[in-house]
């Protein structure tokens, strides 16, 4: 029996309605998604920020410039990094579960000669200096994005939840880069911390736009210092770029040196091999720590994040004592096997005689006396 015509044109106004809902709950879908997007990308200098970045050395023409003339890119004939992103052979994530870590209590010892390190993953890491914390460039969010539904995702959980941190005394950032300030984990600790974030120039406007108060935002150009209980933290120089959005270098870039009385630590931030590193192992060396950058490299790239044998060079430029990779295992960002950036160290730490380190994520490493290392990632890579 034939179905009846206005049964039929029943039918497909309903269609229509269906189709119109499911565009709408779509559209609401993706505005819900963005709906943290704009404030993500965070803040521009303005006033007296804008005014303090111009006096700035590495500020001209509008944006901050490395002291060298660098390319973030390389052009690299017959390569086609698209098609290696899509369908390269490289094995980007671990095969099993990363192995985690809950920090034991550090060790009873003289507080003036303390020195511990936590490393989270990533870049994130906590310093135990001479009874102080300093937490370094802290990102537990699901995903280094200005979105939680798009961008790269963690490869493992942090080993613990921003709550259960310690209070600290100090929380530094090195760039703005997504894998390195996060805004809902500076929001976190906006309300679950007291401690100062020490940013290079320019990242306050980020920081201010979440809403972390001007007393607790302290911004360093390049060889500018800084003391918070007890302990002077200088801004010291690096070669990278920053970026939220669709500009470039409208904030400063950094490493960090951290000195207490006796005891004193280096982070390189991101960064590509170059001499200052020399430099400021001559000025501010020795080391009893370095935390170096190792992962995320390319030849596309060089002059931007060091490759692992460039982090151990500049480990003894720095005249470092323990040297404790970090900027490898949670996101996949480059073109390399997982497990490349600290097999290619471990090798060269041994065939140079460098003390290393090579903490799970969650481990506590006293630098006195690091814990051997023991391969542990070849397991799940």
């Amino acid at each position: 029996m034939r179905r009846p015509a206005g049964r039929s044109e029943l039918d497909r106004a309903w269609g229509r309605r269906l189709r119109g809902s499911a565009g709408l709950a779509a559209l609401a879908g993706l505005a819900w998604a963005a709906r943290d997007v704009p404030a993500a990308l965070g803040g521009r200098l303005t006033g007296a920020r804008a005014e303090r970045a111009a006096r700035s050395p590495q500020f001209r023409d509008g944006t901050f410039h490395n002291r060298e003339s660098t390319r973030t890119m390389v052009a690299d004939p017959g390569r086609n990094l698209l098609w290696e992103l899509v369908f390269g052979k490289q094995r980007r994530r671990p095969r099993s579960a990363v192995p985690l870590l809950r920090p034991a209590e550090p060790p009873a010892t003289d507080t003036d000669r303390q020195l511990n390190v936590v490393w989270y993953g990533h870049a994130s890491a906590l310093i135990e200096i001479e009874g102080r914390r300093v937490l370094l460039d802290p990102v537990w969010s699901e995903r280094c994005s200005p979105s939680a539904v798009v961008g790269p995702r963690r490869l493992h959980e942090p080993p613990v939840r921003l709550d259960e941190l310690p209070p600290v005394d100090a929380i530094l950032i090195s760039h703005d880069h997504y894998d390195h300030l996060d805004m809902a984990t500076v929001r976190a600790l906006l309300a679950s911390q007291s401690a100062p974030f020490l940013v290079p120039l320019g990242v306050g406007a980020h920081l201010d736009r979440w809403g972390v108060p001007a007393e607790r935002i302290v911004e360093l150009d390049w060889s500018e210092c800084h003391r918070v209980a007890g302990l002077e933290f200088t801004a010291t120089a690096a070669q990278h770029f920053s970026g939220r959005g669709l500009r470039r270098d409208g904030t400063l870039w950094s490493s960090w040196v951290i000195a207490g009385a006796r005891r004193k630590v280096f982070y390189t931030g991101d960064s590509g091999y170059f001499d200052g590193y020399a430099e400021i192992g001559a000025e501010h060396g020795p080391f009893d720590v370095t935390l170096m950058q190792i992962g995320a490299y390319d030849r596309a790239w060089p002059s931007i994040h060091m490759f692992p044998e460039e982090a151990v060079d500049a480990h003894l430029d720095l005249r470092g004592g323990l040297l404790i990779p970090v900027h490898w295992a949670t996101f996949n960002l480059a073109l390399h096997d997982w497990s490349e950036p600290v097999d290619r160290l471990w090798a060269e730490a041994k065939a140079r005689d460098v003390r290393l380190a090579v903490p799970r994520p969650g481990e506590r490493v006293v630098v006195d006396d690091p814990p051997a290392v023991d391969g542990w990632w070849q397991s799940v890579a």
